[in-house]
């Protein structure tokens, strides 16, 4: 059953830390989760971790310390996500959706009624790369003095979490628009998508020979926007599959792997 409480909707926000390099970021994170009721926390290949140091700048969050997950990669720390937001300045040569910490709050909340959402951060140095903001459905930006815009990775998360709670607080209207019956597709069932897409515009020859790498980002980007629902995956991914078959009982599929297979250099 979908909740109608704006503050119960909290503990389905994930925080995900990729790469980490410093473990007291990841015990300050933890601090500043607990602090706007956040509990969530997944840790995506962290340099150190446990730590001492960690342990200690948690401050009393023992318990979200305690219960974050490690995983090897980003995919698997999306597992299960119906939306993901990416914390980035950094521009994109694909548009996405980009939103302050405030705006982006109450829509966190609406999307976190149909399921669990991640808001994802990356290394201290580098912050997430291009590949892992391809994985978000949106950018948040947080506003900075430009002459100075060094935002320490645990304040970056302070900053989201205490919008979090605010917009929580003042119980703030439902957007309509983003309300579904049925519930959004999952991370991992848009890569699913993703992935199938990408075979298919093979198989049917739509790419000519040609690489599917800049034709796949703004296909991604069009069906992120969508916000599909897992039966419209479903239903696409079955367009898809009879797209497949009419291709080899054509010829076609078989066609165009001996052509990428001719074009390949020799080795």
């Amino acid at each position: 059953m979908l909740s109608t409480d704006p503050i119960e909707l909290l503990p389905r926000i994930r925080i995900v830390l990729v790469a980490t390099t410093h473990p007291g970021n990841i015990g300050s994170t933890a601090r500043a989760m607990k602090t706007m009721g956040l509990s969530q926390l997944v840790l995506v290949a962290p340099a150190i971790f446990p730590a001492p140091e960690a342990t200690a700048l948690c401050a009393g969050a023992d318990d979200v310390l305690a219960a974050a997950v490690v995983v090897a990669d980003l995919n698997a720390a999306l597992v299960g996500c119906v939306r993901v937001y990416g914390c980035t300045p950094r521009p994109r040569s694909v548009p996405m959706p980009e939103l302050s910490p405030r705006a982006a709050a109450p829509e966190v909340l609406e999307h976190a009624r149909h399921g669990t959402v991640a808001i994802v951060f990356g290394t201290e140095s580098s912050g997430l790369s291009n590949d892992q903001v391809q994985r978000c459905h949106a950018a948040v930006n947080i506003g900075s003095n430009p002459v100075y815009d060094s935002l320490n990775l645990a304040q970056a998360v302070q900053v989201l979490c205490y919008e979090l709670r605010c917009a929580a607080v003042e119980r703030m209207a439902p957007a309509a628009t983003l309300v579904d019956a049925e519930p959004a597709a999952t991370a991992d069932e848009l890569e699913g998508l993703f992935a199938h897409l990408d075979q298919t515009l093979f198989e049917i020859d739509f790419l000519k020979g040609r690489g599917s790498a800049t034709l796949m980002r703004r296909l991604r980007r069009l069906l992120l926007r969508a916000v599909p629902t897992r039966r419209e995956v479903m239903l696409v991914r079955g367009i898809l599959a009879d797209a497949q078959r009419c291709a080899r009982l054509s010829g076609v599929a078989e066609a165009a792997r001996t052509a990428a297979a001719s074009s390949r250099p020799a080795t």
